[in-house]
């Protein structure tokens, strides 16, 4: 048994017993990991409003056989006390808490560039620097990108032959050449494409140029690209859809 201390933005939790809960976070050094923290809902608590949703922490834990106990957390930066007062930006970012546990999969395997990933958007959200929609979906595509799934948006992502090309395959890997292109492919528009290149690459001045049409359109893209990924979607993502 060991005690450590990482940094970590709190995923979710959920109450075990009459005053304990199940904190899951995404750390920078150790990956996704569980923590129960014990005594946290009683009003007295040291650390309670510390291990909320949202919240970066530094946190110290105790390595146990099947959870680990947090025996110390202090508050980074807290997130949800923003966030929480605007619901655009509150569901944009409970989509990228639960997509960040889903491209974490395994417990304590190393992921810091899904972690750093995560914590330059909730900055950039709490911020206000960008439009809430088009922080998700450049979120979503650079997390799919570090996943090992990188979408092309220009080549032909079967043949590499130079783009622009007006095919899009999800299972190819993005866009197609007239030659490579599969049934079943659609045909975004050119704007919405050179949109999606943009916010995978960080250049939010051309992002913040688009039209809302090629906004729409490219977040329907990133969420069937994400689906055929991950094989479900992020629950999350309907509620961002309706706002």
């Amino acid at each position: 048994m060991r005690t450590y201390r990482d940094e970590a933005v709190v995923l979710r939790t959920h109450d075990l017993g009459e005053v304990d809960r199940i904190i899951t976070m995404l750390s920078r050094e150790n990956g996704r990991i569980r923590g129960v923290a014990k005594g946290v809902r009683r009003s007295k608590s040291r650390f309670g409003a510390r291990l909320e949703p949202f919240t970066h922490v530094d946190v110290q834990l105790y390595q146990g056989r099947s959870l680990d106990t947090v025996t110390q957390a202090e508050s980074v930066q807290a997130h949800g006390s923003v966030l929480c007062n605007d619901y655009p930006r509150w569901t944009t970012g409970s989509a990228m808490l639960e997509a960040a546990e889903r491209f974490t999969a395994e417990e304590n395997e190393p992921a810091t560039q899904q972690f750093l990933l995560l914590v330059a958007g909730l900055r950039a959200l709490t911020d206000g620097q960008h439009d809430p929609g088009l922080i998700l979906d450049a979120y979503l595509l650079r997390s799919i990108a570090v996943a090992g799934w990188s979408p092309s948006f220009t080549d032909c992502a079967r043949c590499g032959a130079n783009g622009p090309h007006r095919g899009f395959h999800f299972a190819s890997g993005g866009s197609v050449c007239s030659e490579c292109r599969p049934p079943g492919s659609s045909s975004p528009r050119p704007e919405t494409l050179r949109l999606l290149g943009a916010l995978l690459s960080g250049d939010w001045s051309t992002a913040e140029a688009s039209d809302e049409r090629h906004r729409r359109e490219g977040s329907s893209l990133v969420a069937a690209f994400l689906q055929w990924h991950l094989e479900r979607g992020l629950r999350s993502l309907r509620l961002v859809e309706r706002t």
